[in-house]
This record gives structure tokens, sequence and C-alpha cells, in this order.
């Protein structure tokens, strides 16, 4: 057997269930092992544009995961299921609804089906924090031991990587029985076990190669009404904010916005501006603050993506937003791939 089929032949078969615009892939990349996509689904029609845009290839499609099958799963013959099920059944914005939520039902399906998918050996699944407590969560580990998985769960977050970014999220990873974990350990890891951090870096290595325009600039209405509840980064900032699907839509707890000026020269300009009696005046010295979004490509970059991931010119401004507010940070999931 020559190397080529070698490797080959270990290479990992993937499904990639609710895939969005590929974060999953993009961190099995970064781990360096041999996969291959057997089949990426999401209901989503602009996240597979997305995710054909940046693989080209037509193992994307849209599907209702609700029409998957065990036989059909197993005559993929996938050893891997990577996952990041739908985290508004879980979350304050979707009412906490858990399993009542008709967006929880294609995960529940998913649950459904792990007895008789004898063929899959790994499973690493992500959502939003506060989904352990879920009774999702506790149903989806019942369902992993009758099914003969052992598991390990951790909320992580990239700034504990060296990223200057917080989202912290729940991981699960699974494997069948018989295997173990490197990092075993009871209750849920809240620390990188032995991790090496990145590198440290600053917002500043971020946005240095920015191509900001005026657009992303904050409008007049939000400077004045909502400035002072906003996250501002600067150059020599350490961390933002998570970026949520919702960013630019909503003033606070979206993602952070971003000033070229120095943290010094900005609370100087800030405090002239709260003690300006006149509008006009206040207005101006706000706007020498410069305070605009962060592009689609910064909040990639954050979010550890591959220098070579775009989106297609089709996908609008607010759309890229919101897609990465859906996605997962690559560098913490790729952590998490090397138990599997």
């Amino acid at each position: 057997m020559d190397s080529a089929t070698s490797k080959q032949n270990s290479a990992f078969r993937v499904l990639e269930l609710f895939s969005g615009i590929g974060g999953m892939r993009m961190a099995l990349e970064r781990t360096g092992k041999p996969f291959e996509i057997v089949s990426a689904i999401d209901i989503n029609q602009i996240c597979k544009i997305c995710y054909m845009h940046n693989f080209g290839e037509q193992v994307v499609r849209n599907g209702n995961i609700l029409s998957l099958t065990a036989s059909g799963i197993t005559k993929m013959r996938v050893d891997t299921i990577l996952m990041s099920p739908p985290c508004q059944p879980f979350s304050r914005n979707g009412k906490f609804n858990d399993l009542d939520d008709f967006r929880a039902k294609p995960f529940h399906h998913i649950c459904a089906l792990l007895e008789d998918i004898p063929t899959v050996q790994f499973i690493l699944m992500e959502n939003v924090k506060g989904f352990e407590t879920s009774q999702a969560c506790a149903l989806y580990k019942d369902r992993l031991q009758n099914a003969g998985f052992i598991y390990q769960e951790y909320v992580l977050s990239p700034h504990q990587f060296g990223i200057p970014n917080t989202r912290h999220r729940y991981y699960c990873i699974a494997k069948r029985k018989g295997s173990y974990f490197k990092w075993n350990a009871e209750g849920i890891i809240s620390q990188p076990p032995n991790a090496v951090a990145v590198q440290p870096v600053n917002i500043g290595e971020i946005t240095k190669d920015s191509e900001a325009t005026e657009s992303y600039l904050l409008k007049e209405v939000t400077l004045k009404r909502h400035l002072q509840i906003m996250d501002i980064c600067t150059s020599e900032s350490t961390n933002s904010m998570c970026f949520t699907k919702a960013y630019t839509h909503y003033a606070e707890g979206t993602g952070s916005v971003f000033s070229p000026l120095s943290k010094q020269e900005f609370d100087n300009i800030y405090q002239s501006a709260t003690k300006a009696v006149e509008d006009d005046e206040k207005l101006e010295l706000l706007r020498t603050l410069r305070v605009r979004y962060f592009t689609p490509q910064e909040v990639a970059k954050l979010m550890s993506f591959p220098e070579y991931f775009c989106f297609p010119d089709s996908v609008t401004l607010k759309q890229q937003w919101k897609l990465l507010g859906n996605s997962v940070n690559v560098h913490v999931v790729s952590f998490l791939l090397e138990e599997l």
C-alpha cells in the first residue's frame, strides 16, 4: 500500500451537522490531521453558499436534519460527528424554552439516533454557555452513555488561549468506551488543561491591516445615545466582547467597537465630551473618537478563522456579521479535536 493510499484510509470520515459557514471544518484543518467531510448539512441557504465559496466542494447541502436516519448515517461509514446545534432554545433571547423550543427538535432527533449508529466513534458538540444546565444536555449525556460513549465537558473561551476575545462556550467531546481522555477530570473543565497559549496579542494586531471604510463609523444617533453603554476597544486592548448575530443591530451586549486612538487620548476626549454644554460641541468631540464597528474580516480573525476565509460578494455586510456570530472559535475547537 503506497503512502497516499494509507493516508486516505486513515482519514477521519466526518459528518458535519449544523455546518454553518464551516467553522468546525476549519478547526479540523488546523489540527493537520487527515479527514474527509462525507456530508455537511445546514438548513440555511446562505450558509451553504459561503461554505461552497471557501471549500469548493459539493458535500455541503441544505437539508433538514430531522430527515436523517440511523441506517443512512451508517451507510455513509462516518466515524466522526461534529455539530453546533442552534443555541436559541438555551439562551435569553430564546426565552430558555429548552426542549420545548421547535429549534431543539433536530438536536433531539440526533440524540435518538445515537444508539443505532455503530460506525460513529467520536463526537464533538458545541453550544452556548448555559446549555450544560439544560434538559437537552441531560438527555444528550444520557443517550451518549446508553450508546456506549464516554464524554468530557468543557466551558472555555478563546481569551484563555491568548486570543483577545471572550466567547465562553460549552463543549462536549465523546468517544466510544475503551478510549480515554488525555485530560480526564470530573465535572466541567473550565480551564484549558496543560494548554500552551498562543502568543498573546492585542487588538492592534487584529486591526493593523484593516480595510475599514467610513461606512463602519458609528452613526451620530448611536454616538449620542449609546456610546456610554458600548464596550470600546483601542489598539492597546487585550480583550473584546463576544460577537453575536445581533452585532450592529443592538448597541449593548452584542460585541465591541473600536477606536484607533490610544486609550489615554480616547479617555481625555470622551471626558471633555461629557462635560460639553452644547450638543453640537459634544457631537463634534465624539466624532473625533472615530469609533467604528469591527469589520467582518476582523471578527473572523478574532474567531481564529484562516486567512483564506472570505465571503462571496452576494452576502451582505449584516449577513456576514450574523453568520460569524453564529459560528465557532476555530482555535478552541481545534484544541479539543486533539482529543479525538
